[in-house]
């Protein structure tokens, strides 16, 4: 019998009959591995425990406590769903129902039928029911024929529609109790695994995204091995309820939107103003003493801009519509990136190798067309400002570069508290290059020097496949915030492609003309992302330096409302932020108002503070913490609370 060597994720290797399953493996190494196997990689592709491995292979065996374990257990729960609502609502039709990074969602078409909280408990119970019953998944081939001809007579024109996009020879279709789809996997080994069951939300999604098609209906839901994991989890998402920047933002007067504005386009309110230009105060700062230089360029570019730098090959659909002037041979976009601007800044005059690194930095605001299905607050929206930066140096610079920059990225997280993250090296994807531009070689250097750079740092690093930006790979910075929420903040991309388009040069030390190494940076990301998350991370109260209001003062009675003014006046002198409540209401009242606002400071002044020149000082959250001297308190607070100076 021939044999496979199978590769551990340890490096150590073993012989195994060919043919064997994951679940073999498994077992071979331990009965407890055995018991809790989810799914199997199989060199870099997550399949099921019960498919046979025909060559050599390197693997790894997924738990629930693996990305592609959970991965395939919600894969498996959108399928235990649809089973449920097929047989509970005979004759549903189904689109698509993938894994997501919580839970999973399934869009069905339900015909007439409206689909409420009632109908959500109903399905939760039968899913119960059904995952009770241990059915196995079970995978078949199947010819594109056969695979139409059933879809035909279940009537689905959905399922038929994507089939239609599939080769002969590459279906497979998933069979689960009495329950049958297409679908490319993978699953868990049965459906007992799952005990605890929770449908979420319904929302409405156009079929495939497309605005001309159906509106299906979307139902999210989630699942876990143990009741105690759901339980934690929907604790979690009512703290995130409370912690939602949408409903912070309006209740702290950050941030707006209007309809007549226009949808995903935000206004930034005076106090949210202040917080925004606090952290680019912050991040400006730090990029004058690492040696950028600021530049602004237009909101709007020539679409021959976009076309020599690939953005609107890649990204013209997605984008709004070109505008044009009385002039018929001009046409212009509303900027989608601010990298081909810099490039053309670069190109203003002759560069030589002793110019190098240059370092480009603009706050710069642009606009991607996002369909209003897929907006969301602050973080997904049409207009966005990122603090984006590009530095133009030479190959030997590269790795020195990138490790300023993620230097630099660290320096924003310590300062704002987000000490949980990991670094992603973004790769492309290598079954489907048509996605990128440029050629291997450059590619494959790209990739290893960031890798480098992030071990030289120590960095925890996962490297995920398909993420890479269309001229480049990338370092993404994945922040888990005060609810172990995981966000993409901060990116970091190596380019020898857009160089090469734009046709940038230096002349180096032998006279000869050169190409530079571009490196993309933006350690916020966008600042509309940025300050939503970091809203919902710190639930409101941000660090003091960065907070809009650090102060109220706040009278007993109106007979002291001259000395508070003096007070508030003499913390406007010094640069802090705050503001006099004078109303005619009771001390209590005007304390827990300022509570609510989440200010950082209450300043109770009255007949004992008038005497002795004094203060009464509370904390938010923290309560009475005695009187001092104004003075006093002055000299304390501007110790305390400056902005975070950088390395």
């Amino acid at each position: 019998m021939s044999e496979v060597k199978i590769t551990l994720p340890d490096g150590s290797a073993r012989n195994y009959p060919a043919g064997v399953t994951g679940m073999a493996i498994a077992q071979s190494i331990s009965e407890g591995l055995a018991r809790n196997a989810l799914s199997i990689e199989v060199n870099g592709e997550i399949w099921d425990l019960s498919r046979q491995i025909g060559k050599d292979a390197a693997i790894r065996i997924f738990t629930w406590n693996d990305k592609g374990g959970k991965y395939a257990f919600w894969h498996s729960s959108a399928h235990l769903f649809a089973e449920a609502l097929e047989a509970l609502y005979p004759g549903v039709k189904f689109g698509i129902g993938p894994p997501i990074e919580n839970g999973f969602y399934y869009d069905v078409d339900l015909g007439d039928k409206t689909f409420g909280d009632d109908d959500l408990a109903k399905v939760e119970s039968k899913m119960t029911e059904l995952a009770r019953k241990n059915s196995v998944f079970i995978r078949r081939d199947i010819s594109k024929a056969d695979a139409l001809e059933f879809f035909k007579k279940k009537g689905d024109p959905y399922k038929l529609e994507l089939l239609q996009d599939l080769a002969d020879g590459s279906i497979t279709f998933y069979e689960q109790g009495n329950f049958t789809d297409l679908c490319r996997g993978p699953h868990i080994p049965n459906t007992g695994f799952i005990k605890a069951i929770k449908l979420l939300n319904v929302a409405g999604a156009y079929w495939r995204g497309d605005e001309k098609n159906k509106m299906l209906t979307r139902v999210y839901g989630i699942t876990f091995p143990k009741q105690k994991e759901l339980d934690e989890y929907l604790h979690m998402l009512e703290e995130a309820k409370k912690r939602d920047h949408r409903k912070l933002g309006k209740e702290l007067e950050l941030f707006a939107f209007s309809e007549k504005v226009g949808m995903g386009l935000p206004l930034w309110l005076p106090k949210g103003t202040v917080l925004r230009e606090r952290l680019e105060q912050f991040m400006r700062k730090a990029q004058i003493k690492a040696g950028y230089d600021p530049v602004v360029t237009p909101h709007i570019g020539s679409k021959a801009l976009y076309v020599t730098s690939g953005h609107y090959e890649k990204y013209g659909k997605d984008s709004f519509q070109p505008i044009h002037t009385p002039d018929a041979t001009e046409e212009f976009l509303l900027k989608p990136m601010n990298c081909p601007h810099h490039c053309e800044i670069y190109k203003v005059r002759p560069r030589s190798y002793k110019d190098l690194p240059i370092r480009l930095a603009e706050f710069g605001t642009v606009y991607r067309y996002e369909q209003s299905g897929e907006l969301h607050g602050l973080t997904r929206v049409r207009g966005f400002t990122q603090d984006d930066a590009h530095i133009f140096c030479r190959p030997d610079q590269v790795k020195e570069e990138f490790i300023k920059v993620i230097d630099l990225v660290l320096h924003v997280f310590k300062s704002l508290g987000f000490d949980n993250y990991t670094a992603q090296v973004s790769l492309r994807d290598p079954a489907d290059k048509k996605k990128y531009i440029g050629d291997d070689e450059l590619w494959d250097l790209a990739e290893k020097e960031i890798q480098e750079a992030a071990d030289e740092r120590g960095l925890k690093t996962v490297a995920v496949i398909g993420e890479a930006a269309f001229y480049g790979p990338k370092l993404d910075f994945m922040v888990k915030d005060a609810l172990g929420r995981s966000w993409q903040l901060g990116t970091i991309q190596v380019d020898y492609q857009l160089p090469k388009r734009f046709e940038l040069e230096y002349v180096g030390a032998d006279n000869q003309k050169h190409q530079p190494v571009m490196i993309h940076r933006a350690p916020f990301g966008s600042l509309e992302r940025f300050i939503a998350v970091l809203i919902e991370h710190c639930a409101g109260n941000f660090p003091i330096w960065l907070s809009p209001e650090q102060v109220a003062v706040l009278p007993i009675s109106e007979r002291f409302n001259d000395y508070a003014s003096k007070v508030i006046q003499e913390l406007k002198n010094q640069d802090i932020r705050g503001y006099l409540d004078d109303r005619d209401e009771k001390i209590g009242r005007k304390i827990r108002d300022a509570e609510v606002k989440k200010v950082p400071y209450m300043l109770v002044v009255g007949e004992k503070e008038v005497a002795d020149n004094q203060v009464s000082v509370r904390r938010h959250g923290m309560g009475d913490q005695g009187s001092v001297l104004l003075q006093a308190f002055v000299d304390q607070f501007l110790a305390d609370n400056s902005m975070p100076e950088s390395a």
